[in-house]
């Protein structure tokens, strides 16, 4: 079966998961040609390894905690705070508790 995404203009529900967030797995928002949403869902102590994306992303925790580490840098964000990362930076993601985290690509510059 594919993937539904929104289309431009859907209004997408990212309120927290709460109760449900051990329900609920990472999963894509919307897509378009140059723009990616998604929903990331990780358990305390899960870790994402270090990975790059071609562009610019943003990353804002809706709920728990986590941290951000680049090779020069270790940020935690806690409830309705984000970060930006440059096209190809190294980064990598650990859950300090149930967290769920809007990521934001730009596909194409």
């Amino acid at each position: 079966m594919a993937l539904v995404h929104a289309q431009p203009l859907d209004v997408i529900n990212v309120h927290p998961l709460a109760g449900k967030l051990h329900e609920v797995k990472t999963h894509s928002l919307l897509k378009t040609g140059n723009l990616q949403l998604m929903r990331l869902v990780l358990a305390a102590g899960q870790t994402v390894p270090e990975h790059h994306v071609p562009g610019e992303i943003t990353i804002q925790c809706l709920e728990g905690e986590a941290v951000v580490t680049t090779p020069g840098r270790e940020v935690l964000l806690r409830v309705g705070q984000l970060t930006a990362l440059p096209p190809r930076e190294p980064h990598g993601l650990e859950a300090r508790t149930d967290a769920s985290l809007l990521v934001t690509i730009l596909l194409h510059a």
